[in-house]
């Protein structure tokens, strides 16, 4: 009997992560705690004072993970306690969501030292994008849980003026389904209409876990890729990667997003990163769309992971809608 619901559990999850919708965390209200992570480069509570004073301005309760304000070299902190510090967040009752403060790089090296049953058993939001694509996808593949993909407290200090970002958050955050209805199109768009569920992140990330019990499963899903400060042929061996793999063949759509800051070698690659990522999708029918506004760029409009979204590639405009349905 034990083994037959063990079965069916797992059954299940695989169901969430290739068919059906994904478990959806509470939205927040006013009154809420959200947490702020470190599970990654090394981040001061100095520099989590705007994204503080914004957090509490949409009436948001702040607490840090122990680990902020430590360093190891690069590191917020060693594995141990980065990992010791996120888990303290997940396990805390009283937090409802946790927004990793930075990615930069570090979050593989402590995903398998985290417990996610209490997690699992009570979602919470979380929050972040770059390096924070180890979580989205352990959590996707895993869990099937959704996560948000948006901007993160070490930028609020540089959203300025342009709320665009922050405000998007906001609005996910507490329960308003988004709707990004007058993206500006792209020459290099392939128009089409479709529908699936959201996953992926970035790039560099999502190649670097591939052959790992949560590399992305992608069949039959929207994929959403960025990426920043990569060589132009690592942008070309990545995305390969993929697709000699079978990752890009079965995908109902495909979002790219900033490929920002890209370099080149004294022999230029002779392709810019969208060039590459076009000839390598070129041979498929889905609808695609280049230049969408998220990754490492200015605005980095919010991303519901795992939810169900509906894309319409126009020749002149991009609309992507979520679902407001719960799972």
């Amino acid at each position: 009997m034990v083994i037959i619901k063990i079965i069916y559990i797992l059954a299940k999850i695989n169901n969430q992560n290739n068919n059906e919708l994904m478990i959806r965390p509470n939205f927040l209200k006013q009154g809420d705690t959200i947490g702020i992570a470190a599970t990654a480069r090394k981040i001061s509570s100095i520099e989590l004072k705007p994204a503080i004073d914004k957090l509490s301005e949409w009436g948001l309760k702040v607490v840090f993970a122990d680990n902020i304000d430590k360093a190891d070299n690069q590191f917020a902190g060693n594995d141990e306690l980065r990992a010791k510090s996120f888990q303290s967040l997940l396990d805390d009752d009283n937090i409802s969501a946790i927004i990793c403060g930075r990615g930069g790089y570090g979050t593989v090296r402590i995903i398998e030292k985290l417990d996610f049953t209490k997690f699992s058993k009570k979602p919470k939001w979380i929050i972040g994008y770059s390096d924070v694509t180890v979580l989205h996808t352990y959590i996707h593949q895993k869990l099937g849980i959704e996560t948000m993909h948006a901007t993160m407290p070490i930028n609020f200090s540089y959203n300025g003026k342009d709320t665009i970002s922050t405000d998007s958050l906001k609005s996910a955050l507490f329960g308003k389904a988004p709707q990004y209805n007058d993206i500006e199109g792209n020459e290099r768009n392939i128009i089409g209409n479709t529908d699936g569920i959201l996953v992926g992140g970035n790039l560099s990330v999502l190649y670097s876990v591939r052959g790992t019990s949560f590399d992305l499963d992608t069949d039959g899903k929207i994929l959403f890729i960025e990426d920043l400060d990569e060589y132009l042929y690592h942008i070309d061996r990545m995305i390969w990667n993929l697709k000699v793999s079978g990752k890009l063949s079965k995908l109902k759509g495909l979002i790219v997003g900033g490929m920002t800051n890209m370099s080149d070698n004294l022999v230029p690659f002779g392709k810019d990163a969208c060039e590459i990522i076009s000839e390598a999708v070129s041979e498929y029918n889905y609808p695609v769309c280049f230049e969408f506004p998220v990754g490492h760029k200015e605005p980095n409009i919010a991303l519901i992971m795992g939810r169900k979204i509906d894309l319409i590639v126009e020749k002149e405009k991009v609309q992507l809608k979520f679902s407001d349905r719960s799972s």
